[in-house]
């Protein structure tokens, strides 16, 4: 019995001893592991560190010689460059591959792509991508330059900016700025006696969002060289010359557009808030049909040196500009005549507009008008004149727009007598696109001199 017992002992002393090393054996390889995952996990994150550093390496470079995209060397990348940590000496690479988005003779924007990894895994690696550009005015919903009041009907979706005073009574979803401590409120604001108020002041919902004195747009900053537009327009886009009363444009969803010369147009009286009581010319009598013009890809520009309508569905990106850069004081209009729609909602399509003076909607717009577009009066204003009941049309029901506002007067669509709304769109609506934020139509004025990234994300 005694030699049994010594030999179950002995055999549970081999089991349990077995046990303990498997154990140990896996407890060992556990942290083995867990080391091994830990390192890997430290290279990966290492790996994006560099990448992005990448991204940083070509903002500097491109600083010093904003036209060259390749790297210095002459010759296509991608471009390997070597990163070292300040404390530890080299510990990876980056290679980078950079290409530029050029329209209209200019290079708009530069794509880069970044990947980094570390010496010690060269097989983790990591791509980060970014886009480097001037700011567009795109990024807001209203660049103003002037006080302004936002009614009660209103719906603001995107960043609202005025250099000058706002009266904010809408309803804003993002932020509103104003460039002002505070400003005088005159009775054209709807204040009664004169009063000074705050920069952003109102009944608006959305007074979180308000913001003042902020830093002021340098709207001198965001005007274009519309000699530079005419010049382009000539050579590889679509240029009309001066015509006796101007021309309107009609685009098809196909990506072409359908010119008139505009013989005719009949008047209405109508209060322009920086001109008065005046005659308002904006209704086409009669037109000429001139052809049928397919917008080049390469530079899509229309440059017309006189007033000029628009409306229509417009496909691919393009920018049309009104004025005449050949006769002094002569600043030709755009007139919003009818919807402007896009071919699809996913950014392909974008139109920019730019007005020498004024872009105004006539007295005979939509019922229910859409406007898509980023839209810039250089040296008057956006809006719609005042209009007395006595016309048919003065009244209208809803302004819907998805896009950007630039202007350097007051703007207003809608208009209260004593308080109560008389004249122009009683339901407003405005949200800015940021597809167009990112990748707009060709000359796009920026908002920022300053070039930054304005996209960034990791490729999977």
């Amino acid at each position: 019995m005694k030699l049994r017992k010594e030999g179950y002992v002995t055999l549970m002393a081999l089991i349990f001893g077995i046990i303990f090393v498997i154990i140990i054996t896996g407890l060992v390889g556990l942290v083995f592991a867990n080391n091994k995952l830990n390192i890997a996990k430290e290279n990966r994150e290492r790996a994006v560190q560099i990448a992005e550093a990448g991204l940083d390496y070509y903002r500097w470079f491109l600083a010093h010689f904003p036209t060259d995209l390749q790297n210095g060397t002459g010759g296509a990348g991608p471009y390997e460059e070597e990163y070292s940590d300040p404390e530890g000496g080299p510990i990876g690479k980056f290679s980078l591959e950079v290409s530029g988005n050029t329209e209209c003779n200019s290079i708009t924007s530069v794509d880069i792509n970044s990947t980094g990894w570390t010496y010690d895994q060269p097989n983790l690696k990591r791509e980060v991508y970014g886009r480097y550009a001037r700011p567009s005015v795109a990024e807001f919903a209203y660049i103003i330059n002037s006080g302004v009041w936002a009614g009660a009907n209103r719906d603001i979706y995107g960043p609202y900016h005025s250099n000058g005073g706002i009266r904010m009574d809408g309803a804003n979803y993002s932020t509103v700025t104003s460039g002002v401590q505070n400003w005088l409120c005159t009775s054209s604001f709807g204040c009664s006696p004169d009063q000074t108020q705050n920069g952003v002041f109102g009944a608006g919902s959305g007074s979180a969002l308000w913001s003042f004195p902020a830093s002021t747009i340098d709207f001198s900053g965001i005007t274009l060289d519309l000699v530079n537009m005419k010049t382009q327009a000539q050579s590889t886009g679509i240029y009309l010359a001066p015509a006796s009363q101007g021309y309107h444009l009609i685009f098809k969803n196909d990506g072409t557009v359908d010119a008139y010369r505009v013989n005719n147009t009949s008047y209405v009286w109508g209060y322009d808030p920086s001109m008065g009581w005046q005659q308002d010319y904006y209704t086409i009598a009669s037109e000429t049909f001139l052809q049928n013009y397919t917008v080049p890809s390469a530079c899509s520009l229309i440059f017309v040196e006189d007033d000029l309508w628009i409306e229509g569905t417009v496909k691919g990106k393009v920018t049309v500009a009104s004025a005449n850069v050949t006769t002094p004081n002569v600043d030709p209009t755009i007139i919003l005549s009818g919807n402007i729609n896009y071919t699809t909602t996913n950014g392909t399509d974008g139109l920019t507009a730019i007005a020498e003076q004024s872009v105004l909607i006539p007295i005979n717009s939509p019922d229910d008008m859409v406007l898509s577009g980023i839209f810039m009066a250089q040296n008057g204003h956006f809006g719609r004149n005042y209009y007395p009941s006595s016309y048919s049309g003065y009244k209208r029901n809803s302004l819907t727009m998805t896009g950007t506002i630039v202007s350097n007067g007051r703007v207003g669509t809608q208009w209260t007598c004593g308080g109560t709304y008389c004249s122009g769109y009683n339901n407003r609506i405005n949200s800015y696109d940021k597809k167009l934020a990112s990748d707009p139509p060709p000359l796009t004025p920026y908002a920022d001199d300053e070039y930054k990234f304005i996209e960034w994300r990791e490729v999977e």
